[in-house]
């Protein structure tokens, strides 16, 4: 199974109106809780007199997530915080934060209108938001002789990888981070080259 998923590719934000209520919704890039509470606490920087702030995230792949959380703040349970979180459950976007600011339009809602009105502000952020495939790197060890160490850097540059440690012996002991999908690609270069050879675990 893939270890690459989809992010957000930096942050977005929409306006969903409904019966003079305001929901903004902000859809951010949050690897760890530090990083989405650093978003939430932004939200209520820029919109202090807002009602509520609401939130969920979804922290690592999404199917697999590493860790979830919500927020109704104040809304009455499991009308906000809830609904965002289950749109955000059937995405394909992993390392999420999305905080909703409610502005009370005067008019009450009810339940349900809630439930509605943060899924489709969430809904409508997702909609859209820019992202981009986040490529899993695994770390792989290999050994060269001293003429070929920029052969192997030149090739990694154009693999999307990059050279993590470098020692220096006899020979060239090189710590690599690559995508798994390109290991028999570098099996076969490193053949080419006269003393190379990946180590094996």
């Amino acid at each position: 199974m893939s270890k690459n998923y989809s992010v957000p590719d930096g942050s977005t934000e929409i306006l969903y109106e409904i019966k003079k209520s305001k929901f903004i919704a902000r859809f951010c890039l949050a690897a760890n809780r530090s990083e989405a509470m650093k978003v939430l606490d932004q939200a209520k920087k820029d919109y202090p007199d807002a009602r509520h702030h609401c939130w969920a995230y979804l922290i690592g792949p999404p199917k697999t997530p590493t860790l979830m959380a919500m927020s109704d703040d104040g809304e009455p349970s499991g009308t906000a915080g809830k609904p965002i979180l289950n749109v955000m459950q059937h995405k394909e976007v992993g390392d999420v934060m999305i905080v909703v600011i409610r502005y009370f339009g005067g008019i009450k809602l009810g339940a349900g209108g809630l439930v509605r009105a943060y899924s489709q502000a969430t809904q409508m952020a997702y909609d859209r938001a820019p992202t981009l495939l986040q490529v899993q790197l695994e770390e792989y060890e290999l050994n060269c002789d001293f003429a070929d160490e920029q052969n192997i850097r030149h090739w990694l540059s154009l693999h999307e990888g990059h050279v993590l440690e470098t020692s220096y012996t006899q020979h060239v002991n090189v710590s690599i981070a690559l995508s798994e999908k390109y290991l028999p690609e570098l099996n076969n270069f490193l053949a080419t080259l006269k003393g190379a050879h990946l180590l094996k675990d």
